[in-house]
């Protein structure tokens, strides 16, 4: 079940950064199509956005066509994102976790390491 978190000092709107979680949960594997997201209710009590918030992500994960809304039931994923399997992300993870420690120490905060992933997503680093 995915946990809701919201920076509220990122200057991203809070439905978008949940919309954005799921959309991760769905690519990590730790949401699969069936899966039930979390109520409204519970969304609004861990992470102190307001009801009508919520709704927003969900409705524009519903136009995106990866939950659908069964009325009475919740709120659940239809589709899956990402084509690697869960159990071939544990390795990466692993590698990955270790690259993010040694860029830690030697001096990188966390905007560095997202800057110099997005170099080398974008191909700038060639």
């Amino acid at each position: 079940m995915v946990e809701f978190h919201v920076d509220r000092g990122s200057g991203f709107p809070a439905y978008l950064q949940l919309g954005q979680q799921v959309r991760e949960a769905m690519r990590l594997g730790w949401l699969q199509p069936g899966d039930r997201l979390p109520t409204v209710r519970d969304v609004v009590a861990t992470s102190g956005v307001n009801a009508n918030t919520v709704l927003k992500a969900y409705r524009e994960l519903e136009l995106a066509g990866l939950v659908e809304a069964r009325v009475g039931s919740g709120t659940f994923v239809k589709a899956s994102l990402g084509s690697a399997a869960p159990e071939d992300l544990d390795p990466l993870r692993v590698t990955f976790a270790a690259w993010v420690a040694e860029a830690r120490s030697a001096g990188l905060e966390d905007e560095d390491i997202y800057a110099l992933v997005r170099e080398v997503l974008s191909g700038g680093a060639q």
